[in-house]
């Protein structure tokens, strides 16, 4: 049994016992009131979904098994002259909540290197699609087209015991996120390479090897590390890592979970949004005839902007009050390494006034910008320019999170996710008796 497996297992067994003790003895203590806006509203800020894995706290951003990101992108062994943790290490502590030392880094990044080989099949599956298929709906045939595969399909039919379905869940995660690397790099060169695929290299690790195979030279492994990190997981609520749970919750495999995951993040609503702010910010630089403006004439582009009804997309945030440190994260990579980048100068300006402005006009409970403001603007500085990639870029990181999610689910035992619905006439019922 695999470092990582064995110290899952213990984890495990501790945490069984706290779950149990919670159904047992205080199963019917009641957490949250439901209004009818939120019903009606997406159920948002119903407190109804569990997880050790992250929770986004409104004033420290989003904590990975405790920890902010900060200390996350401090505490954790850092790749060999490189300034990012390894997404071996990252993963590591989001399965276990531990610090993983150097040798449980290493043997993590062995285990991944010898699940990560692509089946032929899957390839063959990618070149016989559309020409203009969107990346995302590659990316997910290509996991989708796996499932054959599936360990946890085989157990199941074998008579697999409920209290070992995580053990299947974890082989068939640590499979398919072994490959997302080379899956990913392969979709990117085949749709806007011409097909011109670059080998791997089995020495490099997750975020490494994925820089290589895209053709990006250095510092781009490190920003493929940290972009990997920062989007791995944002509690259960939001719309991939709940879809990925509740099809798991099915007992559907995790090439289902996160085929499925991916169809979610796809949405202009959710992973698209770092695409989003590039367009706009491309059409600001085209507006200011591409020169960098002033900190003057930024501020009166912006007020410009809010006084005709339109927004200032990537500020703003429903849950965090503070400048979201993914955002924070990436600015400090780019004033190390592109501060002289035209589109990152428009980015800090707009760090620099848009705040102020928002706060001074109402205009939001958080004014302070996201980690969609960011993101792209590296992604096009190292050439990867391709809009509707970026969200696959989103995707291989959100697996991380969501797999050690679900490979915890089924450990506890959660059940199969059914909330209830009520009618429009039952909720004008409950309505009419507030009154």
């Amino acid at each position: 049994m695999s470092i990582l497996k064995q110290k899952l297992r213990e984890k495990i067994l501790i945490e069984r016992p706290r779950t149990e003790k919670l159904l047992k003895e205080y199963g019917n203590v009641k957490v949250d009131d439901v209004t009818i806006g939120q019903i009606i509203g997406g159920m948002r800020d119903i407190k109804s979904l569990v997880t050790d894995i992250s929770y986004l706290d409104p004033f420290e951003g989003i904590r990975f098994r405790g920890f902010t990101i900060p200390e996350v992108l401090e505490k954790l062994p850092k790749v060999a002259g490189k300034d990012m943790p390894s997404v071996e290490a990252f993963f590591y502590l989001l399965l276990t909540g531990d610090i993983p030392t150097a040798a449980e880094v290493d043997a993590v990044h062995v285990e991944f290197n010898n699940r990560k080989e692509v089946p032929k099949y899957v390839y063959d599956v990618l070149r016989a699609m559309p020409k203009d298929s969107h990346p995302m709906t590659m990316f997910a045939t290509g996991i989708m087209s796996m499932q054959k595969d599936s360990i946890f399909v085989k157990e199941y039919h074998k008579g697999i015991k409920k209290g070992d379905y995580w053990e299947a869940y974890y082989e068939d995660s640590m499979n398919l996120l072994a490959k997302l690397p080379e899956l990913g790099a392969f979709i990117y060169r085949l749709k806007y390479r011409n097909g011109d695929v670059i080998a791997g290299d089995p020495k490099l690790d997750f975020g490494g090897n994925f820089a290589k195979m895209m053709g990006i030279d250095k510092p781009y492994d490190d920003i493929a590390r940290l972009y990997f990190i920062l989007h791995s997981d944002h509690e259960s609520g939001n719309v991939s890592a709940h879809t990925g749970h509740l099809v798991a919750s099915a007992l559907s495999d995790i090439y289902y979970a996160i085929s499925a995951m991916l169809t979610g993040l796809a949405g202009p609503l959710h992973g698209l949004a770092n695409e989003e702010v590039l367009r706009w910010l491309h059409g600001v630089m085209d507006s200011m005839g591409g020169k960098i403006p002033t900190e003057d004439e930024m501020k009166k582009f912006v007020m410009d902007t809010l006084d005709s009804g339109k927004v200032i997309p990537g500020f703003g945030h429903a849950v965090l009050r503070k400048t979201d440190p993914r955002y924070t994260a990436q600015r400090e990579f780019c004033l190390k390494y592109l501060p002289e980048d035209p589109i990152f100068k428009y980015v800090d300006l707009l760090y620099k006034v848009v705040p102020e402005i928002l706060l001074a006009k109402g205009k939001a409970k958080n004014p302070w910008p996201n980690v969609d403001a960011q993101s792209g603007v590296i992604q096009w500085h190292y050439g990867v320019k391709e809009y509707e990639f970026y969200t696959v870029l989103f995707g291989i990181g959100r697996a991380l999170g969501v797999c050690s999610n679900i490979i915890w689910a089924r450990a506890l035992g959660y059940p199969l996710e059914r909330p209830k619905s009520l009618t429009t006439a039952m909720l004008e019922e409950v309505a009419a008796g507030k009154k």
